[in-house]
């Protein structure tokens, strides 16, 4: 437990991305499967193909020992009026804490965000709602 207490969120460096993959991809993986947010928009493959390629961003939940507990992709999406950081998949356990959503404000305010969106499922809606996210539309979609 006192692990869980020293995490801290870090950007992984483009650099560091290659040798990172191989130890968050299950983490992001699960992520997938336990999506239930609608059709599948990317797989596994793509996600790796988009962080390698600097597209989008890797954040990592590490402990003081430089454990990974956790991982999050996400990419920013410029609009006239705000700099969004969506947030493509996240997975892990015990690293959506208050700690670590502010570790996490301050890196995306760092990276120019003025708002974060995601998808969830109602579960991972309720937790967040927790961190003064809040609905604010409902996405409705159909395959064609």
């Amino acid at each position: 437990m006192n692990a869980i207490k020293n995490m801290r969120v870090v950007q992984v460096d483009l650099s560091c991305v290659h040798i990172t993959w191989p130890k968050i991809s299950s983490y992001i993986a699960d992520a997938l499967t336990m999506g239930g947010v609608g059709e599948p928009l990317y797989e596994l493959p793509h996600i790796q193909s988009y962080v390698t390629s600097g597209e989008w961003m890797l954040l990592v939940a590490i402990d003081d020992q430089n454990k990974i507990h956790g991982a999050m992709t996400l990419v920013f999406q410029n609009y006239p009026l705000h700099r969004v950081a969506f947030i493509t998949a996240v997975g892990g356990e015990f690293i959506i804490t208050k700690e670590m959503y502010d570790q996490l404000t301050e890196i995306l305010k760092f990276n120019g965000a003025t708002m974060i969106h995601a998808y969830g499922r109602p579960s991972i809606v309720r937790l967040l709602r927790r961190h003064n996210m809040k609905n604010s539309s409902t996405l409705v979609e159909a395959t064609l």
